[in-house]
Parts: C-alpha cells; structure tokens; sequence
C-alpha cells in the first residue's frame, strides 16, 4: 500500500498497464512496471463474455489471483461497485481490500441505458461511501466519472463531478475517454493536488508519456487495450491459419522458454 500510495506523490506520470490474469500479470510485473491494475473488460473477453458482464465474485477472484501472482501493488477496476447503492460501493471496496488488493476505481456509470450515468449527488453518495471504507483499510481509492464514454461530453460536468468526488475522499481521479490533450491540460488544473489517471489505448489520438505528464497527469493507465492487442494477435493468427494455411505468424511468438522466464518455477 505505501509503495503504490508513494507513486502517486512522486514528480512526473507512472505507467499503470492492465493484465487480464496471472499470466500476464507475471509477464508485466517481470518487465519492471513499478504496480499494475486489472482490466474488467480484458478478465471479461477471456471468459467470453462482454465488459460488464463477469459480475463482482469473478473479478475479485481474478483479482486475488493477480495478486498472488505477483510482488508489485494492484489496483483493480471495481466497475461500479456492483449495485446502485452507496453501501454496495462500500461493500465492494472492503471485499477488494480483503482480496489484497492496494487500491481500485469506483465508477459512476449506471449500466442503465436509459439512464447511463447516475445523477450528481447520487454518484457522490456512492463515492463517499467508498471513501469512507478505504480510510478504514487502507486503500487508495479512484473515482471516476464516465460522461465522455457514454456519450456526454460534458468536460464542464466532468470536472464538477471529479471535485466533488476528491471532497467526498476519493484519492486519484480519472476521466476516460478524453480525447484532446487540451481537455486533459484543463481537467488537470482544475484538480491540481490530486493525481489524474488517463486511459491510453482506446480509438482516437494517442500522445506520448511525456506529453501526458508535462499536461498534469500522474498515471496512465491501458484500460483492455492490452488485452485486446493479444487478442488482435490472435485473430491475425487465426485468420492466416483458415485462409492461407501458412503459420508465418509464429515469428512474432515469444518462445517457450522466454515466456517461462517470466512465470512461477
């Protein structure tokens, strides 16, 4: 916990990948990312469903196995607590703590079509809650607001929303789907003395870890991006295998032995 709490007080921005199991957690950990978070979308696809869609038992236990696989901090996606009410937020970071994990996101998203994103003081109920549960733990804890990701880009509401959540207690803050460096600058400023998270990896432009950090951000996270790129690895492979017959794609595989490098003996 004070290694991963520590990271977000030291000067520039800190990379923050996703892997989908112990695998590839083992795999990232071995090649020096200083910590790591998991993905729900990315643990989702590896048991063939959709993000959103593998319910809190699967993902903490994802989660525990990760952990246990590993010696740096993990921070997980919580989703959105798993239920609308601030006691299930509650309930899903103290469960998330016990799975050994260092930190983890709280989003404001409903899963509600109709209604994608809960209302203001609803969504800051729901992060109190959580923050009241991480001082107990401890747990550094990400709020997130999901405007532009479901399509309301609203940076002024995103912004209002995020500085609401840092008074309730959440310690980073996180925005995804962001798409101009400007927007970050702002978003930044206007909640200098937290830590932003961004996500890196999704549609649109993609800028530099400089970039990022001379814009105010502290860590950049890869969402299912990394998981999506094994699997956009094995679609090629797939498709060469069906429609050419030929392998060449096994040039681009890491051998046996340099993927054991990185695994338990």
């Amino acid at each position: 916990m004070a290694r991963f709490r520590a990271l977000h007080a030291a000067p520039g921005a800190f990379l923050l990948p996703n892997p989908w199991d112990a695998g590839s957690a083992r795999l990232l950990a071995g090649l020096g990312f200083p910590a790591l978070a998991t993905t729900s979308a990315g643990f989702a696809f590896s048991l063939g469903r959709r993000d959103g869609a593998a319910g809190r038992e699967a993902i903490l236990a994802n989660a525990r196995a990760i952990v246990a696989a590993v010696a740096v901090p993990v921070s997980a996606d919580l989703e959105n607590g798993f239920g609308p009410a601030p006691e299930d937020a509650a309930l899903t970071l103290r469960l998330a703590a016990e799975a050994g994990l260092a930190g983890g996101s709280i989003e404001d998203a409903s899963g509600d079509p109709a209604r994608p994103i809960y209302d203001f003081h609803h969504a800051v109920e729901r992060v109190a809650a959580a923050a009241e549960t991480a001082r107990a733990l401890p747990f550094v804890l990400t709020a997130r607001a999901e405007n532009f990701l479901h399509g309301r880009p609203d940076l002024d509401d995103t912004i209002r929303r995020l500085q609401a959540f840092a008074a309730a207690g959440a310690e980073v803050l996180y925005a995804p789907g962001l798409r101009e460096i400007g927007q970050i600058r702002t978003l930044c400023a206007a909640l200098a003395g937290h830590p932003v998270n961004v996500v890196m990896g999704l549609v649109g432009p993609v800028f530099t870890v400089a970039e990022l950090a001379e814009a105010g951000v502290k860590r950049i996270s890869l969402g299912g991006s990394l998981a999506r790129t094994a699997l956009g690895a094995l679609h090629r492979a797939a498709l060469e295998l069906r429609d050419q017959g030929s392998f060449t794609f096994a040039r681009d595989a890491l051998t046996g032995a340099q993927v054991e490098a990185y695994m338990e003996p």
